[in-house]
């Protein structure tokens, strides 16, 4: 499909008029761990700090979009991430992918997906009848 789908989908990356418009309109502040390239138009003064988004390196997800590069597309900061971020901690946890939808989702007891059981009432539940009241 190749070229087919670059220029019609848009949930399988970057479309070729998002890649057009980068090359024209902006300028790569930067890339993350998992290879999603970040923008801000040339002129990064206009509108409020410019207009920024972010190519992704894979299907279009944006669980797949780091904390710290989160806050720099929304204008919580203005420098790229390691302008701003103290080192990372040993303690801390890498991002997950958000795996609703997929087959690894989490699917609590008694969920369809899951057969559908319940684990029976313990009995201390009584259920509200209008001729008790």
């Amino acid at each position: 499909m190749g070229i087919f789908s670059k220029i019609f989908t848009w949930w399988d990356g970057a479309t070729i008029g998002t890649m057009l418009f980068s090359a024209r309109k902006g300028h790569k502040v930067g890339e993350d761990e998992f290879g999603n390239r970040y923008f801000q138009t040339k002129d990064g003064q206009a509108k409020e700090g410019g207009r920024r988004w972010v190519i992704y390196n894979g299907p279009n997800d944006a669980s797949r979009v780091p904390p710290e590069w989160h806050g720099w597309l929304h204008h919580t900061h203005d420098g790229d991430p390691e302008s701003y971020l103290p080192p990372e901690r040993n303690w801390e946890a890498g991002p997950t992918a958000n795996l609703t939808g997929s087959k690894d989702a989490y699917r609590p007891a008694g969920a369809l997906e899951r057969g559908g059981r319940r684990a029976a009432a313990t009995g201390d539940y009584q259920p509200w009848t209008p001729e008790a009241s």
